[in-house]
């Protein structure tokens, strides 16, 4: 524990819901919600506008639609939310080499081993110069806290929420985390909280009166010991600059389950290669494949192979993908396939592709028979008609840039506005309209007002071993 509020957590607010808002006038002050926009989809980030109604992440989407009718139900562009999460990095490790980052959105921030802050005033005082600076940035908004260890700066910031910045003063922790709910605390989800709650224990005072041995009497002892010491403000842990990636993994939901052999082999495959432009993007090559199968009844079942050593070789992954679905049972149907690679390594065993062709037979051709016949599949599984999700980005010839409000029965609907104009005309196409391009993310500032912002746009950094699976074609997880 410090003694001074050096640790900073910042935390964006509503992160994708804003960044979307920011992107689209015609949304500003309207209720937002951001996920997978299939039957089974789920809410990645309401507004606060939609929160109002009830709406929260990792809520099914069926039920925010009942909350919110009214609200926008966009498709998440993951390519527009790192690179506002690149620019926000980057103004934090202008203040610390030691930035440690959680997702997209959060991060720690050691100030005093950058040298710019050592007491209450001047924490503060970088607390708030970092607000205005990513702001001016990124037209966004953080939430900041700041205190003597990494759970009170997250509490803090928890606090301070929306757009503000809350310092917990060393000496204060106790008195102040004393009359805060239980869940409050990391850790404590809903059923350890509603095991407390059974208990008579609702506030973190109360966690604290309860003592070690009834919390690890209650909670086993590493649950119960580590909430001990949170409930008595206690943490020691460090920030850590760099995360070494355990894992890296993809999965797919899919709207309808999948009962074709033929074709959860095929998502499997595609999801294996995936899974190798994740793995060679963050530079890392692993030795044990791992498939994930999510059955019709909502059982997962996870199978995993070993190799000799490390590879990023997409047809070693994909076979041993294959091998891996082929003890597995799917009849009934699946409705969640992930292929994820582990013991991550720097390197790679060049002579690991061998496996492919180990149980062919002597002169057996160079090219295996699997992918030639496997390309017609897929071109006869693409469908003619081009998708529009609802909020991807768009350029007309003649309209220029927008967004997508919604598309079917052969049509799609644009809005024509860009982040820095007013909200836009709306206008109707076909959806094969020859005129009408799928376009990138434009930046959130005017890049003619940027010369004197702290950090200018850039090009968005290559996807991250640590970026979370999208879902299915992108949708962020599974309603389960």
């Amino acid at each position: 524990m410090r003694a001074a509020p050096t640790i900073l957590h910042l935390d964006m607010d509503a992160f994708y819901a804003s960044a979307e808002q920011a992107a689209k006038p015609s949304l500003r002050g309207k209720p937002v919600i951001v996920g997978g926009l299939g039957p089974r989809g789920v809410v990645a980030t309401a507004s606060y506008e939609a929160r109002r109604f009830g709406v929260h992440s990792a809520m099914p989407m069926g039920q925010a639609r009942r909350l919110c009718p009214n609200g926008a139900y966009l498709f998440p562009r993951f390519t527009l939310y790192r690179a506002v999460s690149d620019q926000v990095m980057e103004l934090l490790r202008a203040l610390s080499p030691l930035v440690e980052p959680l997702s997209l959105d959060e991060a720690f921030v050691d100030l005093e081993a950058g040298g710019v802050a050592f007491d209450s005033a001047s924490a503060r005082a970088v607390g708030e110069r970092l607000r205005a600076d990513i702001r001016a940035v990124t037209g966004l908004s953080g939430s900041v806290g700041l205190a003597g260890s990494k759970m009170l700066a997250k509490v803090a910031s928890e606090e301070a929420k929306p757009d503000g910045l809350m310092m917990i003063e060393p000496g204060t922790e106790r008195a102040l985390l004393a009359p805060m709910p239980v869940r409050t605390l990391p850790g404590v989800g809903p059923a350890t909280g509603e095991h407390l709650r059974r208990a008579g224990i609702t506030t973190v005072g109360e966690l604290a009166e309860a003592g070690e041995d009834e919390l690890v009497r209650m909670l086993g002892r590493a649950h119960g010991v580590a909430l001990y010491r949170m409930a008595l403000a206690l943490d020691d842990r460090a920030v850590v600059a760099e995360r070494d990636a355990k894992s890296v993994s993809v999965e797919d939901t899919f709207d309808v389950d999948l009962h074709d052999r033929v074709r959860i082999r095929f998502e499997v495959q595609r999801l294996a290669d995936r899974c190798v432009g994740r793995l060679r993007a963050s530079g890392h090559s692993g030795r044990t494949i791992v498939l994930k199968v999510r059955r019709y009844d909502f059982s997962t079942l996870t199978r995993s192979e070993t190799l000799r050593g490390p590879t990023d070789d997409p047809a070693v992954i994909r076979e041993a993908a294959g091998r891996l679905l082929d003890g597995v049972d799917t009849t009934g149907g699946v409705r969640l396939l992930g292929v994820g690679v582990s013991g991550l390594a720097d390197y790679t065993q060049e002579d690991l592709f061998a496996q492919t062709l180990a149980a062919e037979p002597d002169g057996a051709p160079e090219a295996p028979v699997e992918p030639v016949t496997a390309e017609p599949v897929q071109e006869a599984e693409t469908p003619v008609e081009r998708r529009w999700p609802a909020g991807s980005d768009v350029r007309h010839a003649l309209y220029g840039p927008g967004w997508v409000q919604g598309s079917g029965v052969g049509r799609v609907t644009v809005r024509f506005e860009q982040p820095w104009s007013p909200p836009g005309r709306v206008r109707t196409f076909l959806v094969d309209d020859p005129e009408l391009e799928p376009s990138e993310p434009l930046p959130l500032i005017e890049p003619a007002a940027a010369g004197d912002l702290p950090v200018p746009w850039h090009t968005p950094a290559p996807a991250s071993a640590a970026e979370p699976a999208e879902g299915a074609r992108g949708r962020p997880g599974d309603a389960a």
